[in-house]
């Protein structure tokens, strides 16, 4: 699809089939810098596909293979091609899942358009994450770098450096959510592995405590790391699905 900005956004989507039931829909939301090819992303589509529930994934502009380049993307930008491709690409209520930069990205999508979001699952969610574990934990010369230079390259355990821009920092200033309530008519369920190096588990910890929702829940999975994709979290990630499926049916 193009989006209203003119970025192409790649997607995969199903309907639902089976028993005629009204279910929601799933939205699976990647990270940062990752696509909707990765392993997550496939388990879930596979996943729905078997059970007969719509489905969408889709890449931000500057991931996988939408358009543009990842240094010139920000949040306020990947939360509109969701936001829009949500609206375009699905019908009725959907479970948002949000990994790692998807928790946040769905956090916003709450805020956005509070009526199409039946529940949400935070897979390692990882909200605010430019301004509390990126910008605060810079030194003056990195900070003095991303202002002069507009960008810096810090080094990554997932491949090529990671570019950091000014543009990414200053505009997740304005897409923050952590510093007052998200408010999610239906159940919320976080799910974070002990052994995360790349998002703390206060984190998790912090967005429950963000959260205003009648049905919050956080649950830490001893010796899960940050990608959460084990056959065991995989699992459980679906499980987490089911089971906010039925509290939204009954």
């Amino acid at each position: 699809m193009t989006n209203s900005l003119g970025r192409r956004i790649a997607y995969h989507r199903h309907e639902a089939k089976g028993d005629g039931k009204p279910r929601p829909g799933i939205v699976f939301l990647g990270g940062f810098r990752s696509d909707m090819t990765g392993t997550k992303a496939m388990d879930l589509d596979a996943r729905a596909r078997a059970g007969g529930r719509a489905f969408l994934r889709l890449d931000y502009s500057g991931h996988g293979a939408s358009s543009g380049r990842f240094e010139d993307g920000a949040i306020g930008d990947w939360a509109a091609d969701a936001a829009e491709a949500i609206a375009t690409l699905t019908e009725g209520p959907q479970i948002i899942v949000g990994s790692s930069m998807g928790g946040w990205i769905a956090c916003l999508i709450a805020r956005r358009m509070p009526a199409r979001v039946a529940g949400m699952i935070g897979i390692a969610a990882a909200p605010d994450f430019t301004e509390d574990t990126m910008w605060a934990v810079f030194d003056d010369a990195q900070r003095a770098q991303v202002m002069r230079d507009g960008q810096i390259a810090l080094p990554s355990d997932y491949g090529e450096p990671l570019i950091v821009t000014r543009r990414l920092i200053e505009d997740a200033r304005q897409h923050l959510v952590l510093r007052e309530p998200v408010a999610v008519d239906g159940p919320v369920r976080l799910l974070h592995g002990t052994a995360d190096a790349d998002v703390p588990i206060d984190r998790g910890l912090k967005l429950l405590a963000h959260i205003d929702s009648p049905d919050a829940r956080l649950t830490l999975v001893k010796g899960a790391d940050h990608r959460f994709s084990g056959p065991q979290e995989l699992a459980l990630i679906w499980r987490t699905i089911e089971e906010v499926t039925h509290l939204v049916a009954a």
